[in-house]
């Protein structure tokens, strides 16, 4: 049986018995099998939907969230309309996965989500209208309000130079 070997940095000689002063620390592995990593042929894969790896240990309803553009209820809605059970997504066949990549493809999700978001925000900016002046100003768009809060759009808090009293240029 072949053994993948890791021989660590230098170590100080001085501090070992004298039996070891001549080798390195080292680690020895058992070499890969043929049918993957470990015992057992430990295999992993990971299904790719809408261009997106999702998770293999978790069910098919939460891993679907991990792709932009489908939260809880539209995931909740797949699995309906498919009438799939909410397995776990290692368990799928190949059919279902199939199925499946073919009904995300029907709703807009990453690249041309955003894009199509990127797009109505430039317009907004180009016809000047209200939300636009918020986003090209950096300010909140949807009517929160702005004398406390908002400091993740605002940035950091820029300092005021205090006030001098009249008494004091005497």
């Amino acid at each position: 049986m072949a053994t993948l070997s890791m021989v660590s940095g230098p170590v100080a000689t001085s501090s070992l018995p004298f039996s070891t002063r001549r080798r390195a620390s080292s680690v020895s592995f058992p070499a890969p099998k043929k049918g993957g990593l470990g015992h057992g042929g430990l295999k992993i894969e990971c299904i790719r939907i809408g261009g997106v790896e999702i998770p293999n240990h978790k069910r098919v309803e939460y891993s679907l969230q991990y792709i932009h553009g489908i939260g809880r209820t539209r995931s909740r809605q797949i699995l309906l309309d498919l009438s799939f059970d909410n397995k776990v997504t290692k368990d799928l066949s190949e059919e279902e996965v199939i199925t499946l990549r073919k009904e995300v493809t029907k709703y807009m999700i990453e690249g041309d989500l955003k894009r199509f978001n990127r797009v109505a925000i430039e317009r907004m900016k180009e016809i000047r209208c209200y939300k636009g002046i918020r986003h090209k100003l950096g300010l909140p768009v949807r009517g929160q309000r702005t004398k406390n809060n908002c400091r993740t759009l605002k940035g950091k808090r820029a300092p005021v130079a205090k006030k001098k009293s009249a008494g004091s240029e005497e």
